[in-house]
């Protein structure tokens, strides 16, 4: 065994199969005592069952690890508090908190319904606010602790997967309050958007050139959670086999301002903003509109398209 996380305790979502899986048997194998919570859904929703978290379990204790499973539904309160609470009954602390529980309801926008949206949302950014609510004020009590969320390159938007965007958005913007708020406490918060092949990357309608596999994304989710990472927060990472890369903090681009109110007392007109806007602040392009058309010009030549 590694020494990585010698000693600690860590909680990881999502962890039955794919990026999960290799995050708990990696945790276990540097040293960590791990509780594994998957609720055991296929990538659709639907079926449930405790039999994942527990084969994990025991792959975790037949290479002599330590760990525990939980079969909750992160995407409740109440879930999401459990995978906590069995962590400090267990162990008496909970050093990190890795959220990896995702499903998928792929669907056009015009086309999407309530029932497509909601548990897309519950699963993915509420089960990861129901782990870090629990994980965050234990860690405040005890001076420390690792948060780690788990996003996607489709955050900047997806043709057929609105609801994941969003879902993945919202959790970047949850996972840097955190690192605001937490800082002081000695709490660090980090996002990884993995590219590696698993049951849902299975279903990409194209060739990824840059992909890895689960136990490179497990190896960054490790590091962060290690004391050599206690002064990384706020930050979203990419991997993706080999490459592993970190987004820019959100700013502002360019700015024109409006300098004196007119007669009319109102500083901005709508041809005041068609006067300057083009001009002084423009736009900042969408890489993947450029991408749609290399795809939309591939499969008229009956090629699989590239990204």
């Amino acid at each position: 065994m590694g020494e990585f996380l010698h000693g600690k305790v860590v909680a990881v979502t999502g962890a039955g199969r794919g990026i999960g899986r290799a995050v708990a048997l990696a945790c276990a194998a540097e040293g960590a005592r791990v509780v594994v919570n998957d609720y055991g859904v296929g990538i659709e929703g639907g079926d449930p069952t405790s039999e994942v978290a527990d084969g994990v379990v025991k792959e975790i204790q037949v290479a002599g690890g330590e760990a525990v499973a939980v079969a909750d539904d992160v995407s409740t309160m109440a879930g999401g508090e459990r995978v906590v609470r069995v962590a400090v009954d267990t162990w008496g602390r909970l050093d990190g908190a890795v959220c990896v529980a995702g499903i998928l309801r792929e669907r056009m926008l015009f086309n999407m319904s309530e029932e497509e949206w909601d548990p897309v949302l519950a699963t993915h950014l509420k089960g990861t606010f129901t782990v870090f609510r629990a994980a965050s004020a234990l860690m405040r009590r005890q001076g420390g602790g690792r948060l780690v969320g788990f996003t996607s390159g489709n955050h900047t938007g997806s043709v057929s997967q609105a609801n994941y965007s969003a879902a993945k958005g919202g959790i970047i913007s949850l996972v840097r309050s955190a690192a605001l708020g937490l800082h002081k406490y000695g709490v660090t918060a980090n996002c990884v958007a993995p590219v590696a092949r698993t049951r849902m990357s299975a279903n990409v309608p194209m060739e990824l050139k840059e992909i890895g596999e689960p136990e490179d994304v497990a190896a960054l989710v490790v590091y962060l959670l290690s004391d050599q990472a206690a002064d990384i927060t706020g930050q979203v990472y990419t991997v993706a086999g080999p490459k592993i890369a970190v987004w820019a903090q959100p700013r502002e681009l360019r700015s024109v301002h409006a300098g004196g109110a007119g007669a009319d007392g109102i500083s901005w007109t709508p041809q005041r903003i068609a006067d300057v806007l083009p001009g002084a602040v423009g736009t900042d392009p969408m890489p993947m509109l450029a991408q749609l058309e290399a795809m939309a010009r591939a499969a008229a030549a009956n090629q699989r398209p590239n990204a």
